[in-house]
């Protein structure tokens, strides 16, 4: 390895996400979790957490459950009384809409709060307004963090359903009138397309499905597609960019393999490539339930 080559981290390091005013996580297992969002307690699957639950009595008054029927993001919510259909939840100066959606998340990813802490710092400490790219962003939390804290964001995600809903967690927050282009088109189309015009963007959270399809039936594969994504964004990292994040969920995928992908693709940037895992860390005892893993390189 060269001395301008990335030093990635001999260890792997856990980004924990502990509770918040709008979220917890109370308690799990049996292959599940009961957490708080906001003002309602949802039971969702989580094959991980193969111990007994703490605490069996707080889980009989949950106002949602998940009930997966196949694969364990598909199913069918049971409710208990009469939930909202929506209703709004924050982080820091962020607010969202958050909503029972039909594959048992509740659009947006709670353990990201360690990444969003992150963002937050790190846009806050540039001594310029970053330029911020942010790929598969669904509903724009991690994108509506950097606005707030001063960055210019491009969020792009194939869904058009979710671009709607992030231009209005936008509104929630206050901040439609920070300098936040969003773009609904298949990522890897985008970032080609980028790469040909020149453009370049001074951090870059990468944040992709296992399995997804763009606006016009595009395929997406993470282990064969990422690889050239991945490629495509180091040329668009400016010459005093800050960050790439990569982020992903699948079962087969580690932090070491995302590491060793960075390190790859921006031999010569220098810097330093910290990976791990996410963990949503639970509100009683010393429990915490592995999320996702990620590979985050810093200039």
């Amino acid at each position: 390895m060269s001395q301008t080559d990335p030093q990635v981290a001999d260890q792997p390091g856990v980004m924990r996400t502990t509770g918040w005013g709008d979220y917890a996580l109370l308690d799990s297992g049996h292959g599940r979790k009961l957490e708080r969002y906001g003002p309602y307690s949802v039971v969702r699957p989580e094959p991980q957490c193969m111990w007994a639950p703490q605490d069996e009595a707080v889980w009989a008054g949950a106002d949602a459950v998940f009930d997966p029927q196949g694969d364990e993001d598909e199913g069918r919510w049971r409710f208990s009384g009469r939930p909202a259909e929506t209703w709004p939840m924050g982080w820091g100066e962020v607010k969202w809409t958050a909503r029972f959606t039909a594959f048992r998340h509740l659009a947006f990813f709670p353990e990201q709060a360690a990444n969003w802490a992150w963002l937050d710092s790190t846009v806050r400490a540039a001594a310029t307004p970053p330029r911020v790219l942010n790929l598969f962003g669904y509903t724009g939390v991690a994108s509506l963090v950097c606005a707030a804290a001063g960055a210019s964001v491009t969020h792009v995600d194939a869904s058009k359903k979710a671009i709607g809903w992030a231009r209005e967690n936008a509104a929630l927050s206050g901040l439609e009138d920070r300098p936040i282009r969003w773009i609904c088109e298949d990522a890897r189309r985008y970032v080609q397309r980028e790469a040909r015009r020149g453009s370049r963007y001074d951090g870059i959270i990468l944040d992709p499905p296992k399995y997804g399809r763009g606006p016009n039936g595009e395929i997406w594969r993470l282990f064969e597609d990422l690889p050239e994504l991945a490629s495509l964004c180091a040329e668009l990292l400016s010459d005093t960019a800050s960050f790439l994040i990569l982020n992903a969920y699948a079962e087969r995928i580690s932090g070491a393999a995302l590491a060793g992908l960075l390190s790859e693709k921006l031999a010569g940037r220098g810097g330093t490539i910290s990976w791990g895992e996410l963990a949503l860390a639970q509100d009683s005892g010393d429990r915490e339930v592995g999320m996702s893993f990620y590979a985050r390189w810093s200039a």
